[in-house]
């Protein structure tokens, strides 16, 4: 399992720019699985608690029956007004459910708002985080996977 505390670590440039973007804005677009393998695409909020990147539902919601299901996700931060200014994050990997009752309670204590008396929460497994920004009349995008240094790429 890697953290957002072990992405962190292993690309100390590049988190701080991801994380600008999830809390520039509040709502951001999940994407999910749903029974048939079919893609669905939700507004989601995230939490950053402690080492990791948190994503809270609803209680019995779609998205959160799809995650419970099949744990793979894709997160896109809002990407703001069309000046991509801050760049244009998103993240990838596996959702895993908080079951144990002192950690719910704990996630719950955490967050800036008391969530609602039932909800899920997830902890966001990191597989890919990708960062693109316009320099210089340029496309750069930036990819991390775990335990590979960061690629910086030019789009033509």
């Amino acid at each position: 399992m890697v953290t957002w505390q072990d992405f962190e670590q292993q690309a100390p440039d590049l988190a701080p720019l991801v994380r600008a973007r999830f809390e520039a804005a509040k709502h951001h677009v999940l994407a999910t699985l749903r029974k048939d393998g079919s893609p669905r695409v939700s507004g989601t909020e995230v939490d950053f608690v402690g080492a990791d990147l948190m994503l809270g539902s609803m209680y019995g919601s779609a998205k959160a029956r799809d995650l419970q299901r099949d744990g793979r996700f894709a997160l896109h931060a809002h990407p703001g007004d069309e000046t991509m200014a801050g760049g244009d994050s998103k993240v990838s990997g596996r959702a895993v459910e908080i079951t144990d009752e002192a950690e719910l309670s704990a996630y719950a204590a955490d967050l800036p708002e008391p969530p609602p008396t039932a909800f899920h929460a997830f902890r966001l497994d990191l597989e890919q985080v990708v960062h693109t920004t316009v320099e210089g009349g340029h496309l750069w995008v930036l990819n991390w996977h775990p335990g590979r240094p960061v690629q910086r790429i030019q789009v033509h």
